[in-house]
């Protein structure tokens, strides 16, 4: 997991056409998503979310639970 999170990395930053930091956020999305896959509860990670009144955040983890969708569409704050 690390090791794949770290060659992502690498080819990002090795291409030379990356960003600071958002170009940065599907590798440590998948690292993500991969350390949740092997916890109980499985939690996931979402990028960019929208916001809730407090500004947009980069990212959330959240758990099979708070992915049933509401009358809006979105999943549960949390």
């Amino acid at each position: 997991m690390v090791a794949d999170y770290l060659n992502e990395l690498k080819a990002i930053r090795g291409s030379g056409s990356g960003v600071a930091e958002t170009s940065y956020y599907p590798a440590l999305s998948n690292l993500f998503n991969a350390v949740g896959k092997t916890l109980k509860p499985k939690v996931r990670c979402i990028i960019n979310l929208a916001n809730r009144g407090a500004g947009i955040p980069d990212g959330g983890l959240f758990t099979a639970d708070q992915f049933q969708r509401q009358a809006d569409g979105l999943p549960k704050a949390g």
